[in-house]
């Protein structure tokens, strides 16, 4: 109560100048505490929330089993509670919060038995048939998410690249993107993307790639990824698993970050776990001739890389072009490679093993994800009516507040300014 009286005395004031002035003097002191508050969090931060940090594994990511689940973390905490804590703590940014010790590895690790058949149980679980489900919907954009909203639209003359972001009520930002590329077919491309040998030759943040495991009736892959980061944080490890599906002359990649117990985690490199990155490449007429021999590739990426969601947004808006616009120069180079009759790299050969898909099952898959989201609009259609309510109740207040208040059109201003920046907040809840 004291804060707004404060507050409502300062409105009082005859001038803007006074008005302005006595804000500035009542604001600053809060976001000094702000601050201070948060770097002291940072610094002070205890060890049991770090392991929490480190003990979060994504939904697509968690093993099989319950048993070996809890064996990653804490066992008397419920991978639930470990969730929410995850979203509720700050992100373990790698300049303060970098690991002095080195987590043990878990106990069904250490025995013989036990790690064959939770490492059976991993492998089985690397890329299925719901991933090859579930970028359908993505690339129909029936998957019930949020709406996209638009961040890019370049090109340069023999490539051509949008981009978009959204995001979700939970778990770190997503974006989609598509390239199309100039004479350039999918297969070509298909192999261009999984050849991890060159990739290190164009994509200057991949520093270590070794293929794990691999599957040579499916082409399931399992690898590992070392990336580098800026300068402030840590390097990041990936450990990814990547399947490839064919219909027709459309190819779906799909990449995600999976468990596994092949490789102990440390402390640095630091783990990625939420990893999703997948492709749907296909070829499409080109803008020249109206011929197919252009490639369209749609992307579809999310992880959490271990800092604040927000600073990650703006590197990655900073930073997009200027990856972007590395990868056609490295496909084309891929191109004179591969025309000199270049031996294929492993990686390479296992992206030609294909899973083959008709058609209609596409279609089906499609049809499934489009009747899921008409319930969804429905059912969002049902709250949105009930979040308008608090909407209401502000703006309304607001008129009170300013009707009772004969202090001049500036004073009601701010308070008409004050409650629209609220009821904008509502309607994002």
């Amino acid at each position: 109560m004291a804060l707004l009286s404060a507050l409502l005395e300062i409105l009082r004031r005859p001038t803007m100048v006074g008005m302005l002035s006595e804000l500035m003097m009542f604001i600053t002191p809060l976001w000094m505490a702000v601050i201070v508050g948060v770097l002291v969090g940072w610094a002070w931060k205890p060890r049991w929330a770090k392991n929490l940090g480190n003990c979060y594994v994504s939904k697509d990511a968690l093993p099989a089993s319950p048993a070996s689940s809890m064996t990653t973390c804490f066992a008397s905490i419920p991978i639930l509670k470990l969730n929410t804590l995850k979203f509720q703590l700050p992100s373990c940014v790698s300049w303060t919060a970098d690991d002095k010790e080195s987590l043990s590895l878990p106990p069904a690790a250490t025995k013989s038995d036990s790690s064959l058949s939770q490492h059976d149980a991993e492998k089985s679980a690397w890329v299925t048939e719901e991933d090859l489900e579930h970028i359908c919907r993505l690339v129909e954009e029936s998957d019930g998410g949020p709406a996209w909203i638009q961040m890019m639209d370049r090109s340069t003359p023999s490539m051509s690249y949008q981009a978009w972001r959204r995001d979700p009520e939970t778990g770190p930002p997503q974006y989609r993107s598509r390239t199309l590329f100039e004479d350039a077919t999918p297969e070509l491309v298909r192999e261009f993307f999984w050849d991890d040998e060159f990739r290190v030759k164009w994509d200057d943040m991949l520093i270590h790639a070794t293929t794990l495991e691999e599957c040579p009736t499916t082409g399931n892959m399992l690898v590992q990824w070392v990336r580098k980061f800026p300068f402030f944080c840590s390097d990041r490890e990936y450990i990814i698993g990547r399947r490839i599906w064919q219909s027709g002359r459309s190819y779906y990649c799909v990449t995600k970050g999976v468990p596994s117990s092949l490789v102990p985690r440390r402390n640095k490199p630091r783990r990625v776990d939420l990893y999703y990155s997948s492709w749907c490449i296909r070829a499409v007429e080109s803008k020249r001739d109206g011929q197919l021999t252009a490639c369209e590739v749609l992307l579809f990426h999310h992880e959490d890389m271990g800092i604040p969601w927000e600073i990650a947004k703006l590197g990655v808006r900073q930073g997009m072009w200027g990856a972007v616009k590395k990868i056609d120069p490295g496909l084309r180079a891929y191109q004179k490679q591969r025309a000199s009759g270049a031996p294929l790299s492993r990686c390479a050969f296992m992206a030609q093993i294909n899973t083959k898909v008709s058609a209609d099952y596409v279609r089906s898959l499609e049809n499934n994800s489009s009747d899921s989201s008409e319930v969804e609009k429905q059912d969002s259609s049902g709250n949105q009516k009930e979040k308008n309510i608090p909407k209401l109740l502000i703006v309304g207040g607001a008129i009170l507040l300013a009707c009772s208040l004969d202090r001049g059109l500036l004073t009601k201003a701010v308070i008409f300014g004050v409650a629209r920046r609220f009821g904008r907040i509502g309607r994002r809840l």
